[in-house]
């Protein structure tokens, strides 16, 4: 008998190496198609995040069992492999004979002869000399030992060490390796926190309020999404606590012209609208035509009327609105290296040279985004990324560029108590927050 959540595991992992895949978005939309337990669920989401998540370093621990390159490898052999030695390594619960047992029946569905007594060869193997997959300790290998341990790019680690320092890297990479929570805003168009936190407890939602945010809520425990009244029916909308502080550092005022640049799928946007209690106007800019529709997907569901979605490249929004708006926020495309901990396969698909190119389209947009701005106005800039070259120093650039900004205090626009209260800009990190890496800056156009 196959085991169904290991294939169903198989068959996503083959999704996300053949087909680039997102692992999120295949995992969402496979158990939607398919009936298991909810302890089934919880098993694939751990076999796919886990699998994908360790990346390099379960095929650097499988260049230690086998004698070819992995690319001469059928691939779905390949994504067989990769799980049973995630499941040898990491799954302590896991028997040994269910992890090999299981691949080896896996194998054999649809592959070549030799194929499942190859996979049985190669789990073997690493059930009697686990000691071949130990990682490179000593002087000189202590960067490579994070990255292996960490599962992370080695580019990626060795950058942190230079940037943060060996042991706020190591909590970094930690921090990324944790499972993020589920966050939840109330619609305070429709409903109140208080009364959002009952309709949550009724659908068996287990939560706590967010400390960042007075309309958030932290899920520690749900069952499946697509069954979540409160959330179908537009009294909360997903987003993490970090980005839910947008909206109260751009402070947007009821009556107002706001623009979002590069707004889908419209969190913030949403966000915006109901801080101005649906009154005013927000124009909500992407490139993409699908991605517009999410935005009026989700203003529909939270019954919202003032966002108007707009095909426009953030580059050109100066030149199309310039001088019109109360306040611009340029939420910028970036490495989102701050959200490793919620994409599990991001991390090895990023490259030093892109994040590396990433500032200089970022100055295009932020520059664009203040010939909006009125007199007087306020732009404010953010990412999801914790990259010093496309937070801290893009706004540098741009006030000296531009000497009719001014830096807000942007700690000063929280809406609930904390540490970064005094920040001129704020940087959040997983590992210090708790959050998603996030950056907030807020600047001011002289009247």
């Amino acid at each position: 008998m196959i085991d169904q959540a290991r294939q169903l595991a198989v068959k996503i992992l083959m999704e996300v190496y053949t087909q680039d895949a997102y692992a999120n978005v295949a995992l969402a939309r496979n158990l939607r198609q398919t009936e298991l337990t909810a302890q089934d669920r919880r098993f694939v989401t751990e076999l796919v995040y886990g699998t994908v998540r360790a990346g390099e370093t379960l095929d650097w621990i499988l260049r230690r069992y086998v004698n070819r390159p992995l690319k001469k490898i059928e691939p779905r052999i390949l994504a067989i492999l990769r799980l049973g030695l995630y499941q040898l390594f990491y799954l302590d619960k896991v028997p040994v004979s269910a992890a090999c047992n299981t691949a080896v029946e896996l194998a054999k569905q649809g592959g070549h002869r030799g194929s499942a007594g190859f996979v049985n060869a190669v789990l073997r193997t690493a059930v009697r000399e686990p000691a071949k997959a130990a990682f490179p300790t000593g002087k000189g290998h202590a960067t490579e030992n994070l990255a292996l341990t960490a599962q992370h790019p080695q580019w990626l680690v060795k950058h942190w060490v230079k940037m943060f320092g060996f042991d706020a890297a190591a909590a970094l990479a930690a921090a990324n390796n944790t499972e993020a929570p589920l966050c939840l805003r109330t619609n305070t168009l429709r409903t109140t926190p208080a009364e959002l936190a009952q309709a949550l407890a009724a659908a068996d939602v287990t939560c706590t309020p967010s400390r960042w945010a007075p309309e958030g809520f932290v899920v520690t425990a749900h069952g499946a999404l697509d069954a979540l009244a409160p959330l179908q029916d537009g009294r909360c909308q997903v987003q993490d606590e970090s980005s839910m502080l947008v909206a109260h550092v751009v402070d947007p005022q009821p009556g107002e012209c706001i623009i979002d640049c590069c707004a889908a799928p419209g969190g913030k946007t949403t966000h915006l609208a109901q801080r101005m209690q649906n009154r005013g106007r927000i124009v909500a800019g992407d490139i993409y035509e699908h991605k517009l529709a999410r935005i009026q997907e989700n203003a529909d569901r939270l019954g919202i009327s003032i966002i108007e979605p707009v095909l426009v490249d953030a580059r050109e929004i100066g030149a199309r609105y310039a001088g019109v708006a109360d306040r611009v926020l340029v939420d910028a495309p970036c490495s989102g290296l701050g959200v490793l901990r919620r994409k599990p396969d991001a991390r090895w698909h990023k490259t030093l040279a892109e994040v590396q190119a990433l500032p200089a389209l970022q100055r295009a947009i932020l520059q664009s985004a203040a010939q909006a701005v009125r007199p007087g106005g306020v732009l404010v800039y953010s990412t999801c990324t914790i990259e010093r070259a496309e937070n801290k120093d893009v706004i540098a650039a741009f006030l000296r560029e531009h000497a009719d900004f001014a830096l807000e205090p942007t700690g000063h626009f929280l809406p609930l108590p904390s540490a970064h209260a005094e920040d001129q800009m704020i940087q959040l990190y997983p590992h210090v927050d708790g959050t998603d890496g996030f950056f907030i800056a807020r600047l001011r156009r002289q009247a």
